[in-house]
């Protein structure tokens, strides 16, 4: 069972979805966004992507649909090899599914005890449990100060290399246990989910990929087409929001003689949306995101 799709109708809508285009899913995970696309869609193509394998097992059959088992940072040349550029819209949901996070061999989840992995596309050779037992010391405290925006990340960098040590720190347990004496009283959940999120980050090499992933979607769409994307921590939605605003990620924007800005997008809402208490209530997990709507000029 893969998670409940994060702003559904909100994203939906703001494609702008004309039944016979061409539309891009760059975060096929469960296939509730591609499910809600090809509904708006009467003789148009929907590409989907998903460097995990287990979101394969959920294709909708649909002629319609072409599921490519990548990362979406090889979107421009994927829809280039299936002579599709330029597509009409596309949508990105950064969440990790309920299935990788309900699934304790993944080991995305603090909850459960599992192997160290975090990896979603299970190919690569590095998992978490690789940079827990030999990243050197001061880049572990560098991982946990950008990705987990901890403030404490040399202590928990010490904690770690002392751990292993004795023993190779090789489950997700085995970490909660060596910092333990990390986390403050009372705020141990908002920690560990800290600690996970940059392994998880490092991991997966998730702020290159949006970065290329974000330049390409511009690359490929149509003049006014649509770029929709939901992120869920701030390191992600600055890079969203800055990458909108100015085209760029320091958000310096850049102007021509007469100073006019040079931007490739219009941003179409200048706040983001967010979830309603309703639907956090249905889905806790949806608590975080952030909806941004770009328009290619």
């Amino acid at each position: 069972m893969f998670h409940k799709s994060v702003l559904l109708e909100e994203s939906i809508k703001a494609l702008v979805i004309q039944p016979g285009g061409t539309y891009v899913d760059a975060t096929y995970g469960g296939g509730g966004h591609s499910k809600a696309i090809l509904k708006e869609l009467k003789g148009g193509k929907l590409f989907a992507f998903d460097q995990d394998e287990d979101a394969l097992n959920n294709k909708i059959e649909d002629e319609r649909l072409i599921l490519i088992h990548n990362n979406f940072r090889y979107l421009r040349n994927f829809l280039k090899l299936y002579k599709t550029v330029p597509v009409d819209g596309i949508l990105a949901d950064l969440g990790i599914s309920s299935y990788q996070i309900d699934h304790p061999e993944r080991g995305f989840s603090t909850r459960f005890e599992g192997e160290l992995d975090m990896r979603m596309n299970r190919d690569k050779k590095i998992s978490a449990k690789e940079i827990v037992n030999q990243y050197p010391e001061d880049k572990l405290a560098s991982i946990f100060r950008e990705y987990g925006n901890l403030r404490n990340a040399t202590k928990i960098a010490r904690l770690i290399v002392t751990a292993r040590k004795t023993n190779p720190v090789n489950t997700t347990m085995e970490l909660k246990e060596a910092l333990t004496h990390a986390a403050e009283k009372g705020k141990e959940n908002k920690f560990f989910a800290q600690v996970f999120q940059a392994l998880r980050i490092e991991v997966n090499q998730e702020l290159e990929a949006l970065k290329e992933f974000l330049i390409q979607a511009t690359d490929v769409l149509k003049k006014g087409g649509r770029l929709v994307v939901i992120s869920y921590h701030s390191l992600e939605d600055k890079l969203v929001k800055d990458y909108f605003r100015s085209g760029n990620f320091d958000g310096n924007l850049q102007k021509d003689f007469y100073g006019n800005p040079i931007v490739p997008l219009s941003v179409i809402n200048r706040k983001s949306i967010v979830p309603d208490q309703k639907e956090i209530g249905m889905n806790s997990r949806a608590r975080s995101a952030r909806l941004r709507i770009a328009e290619k000029i």
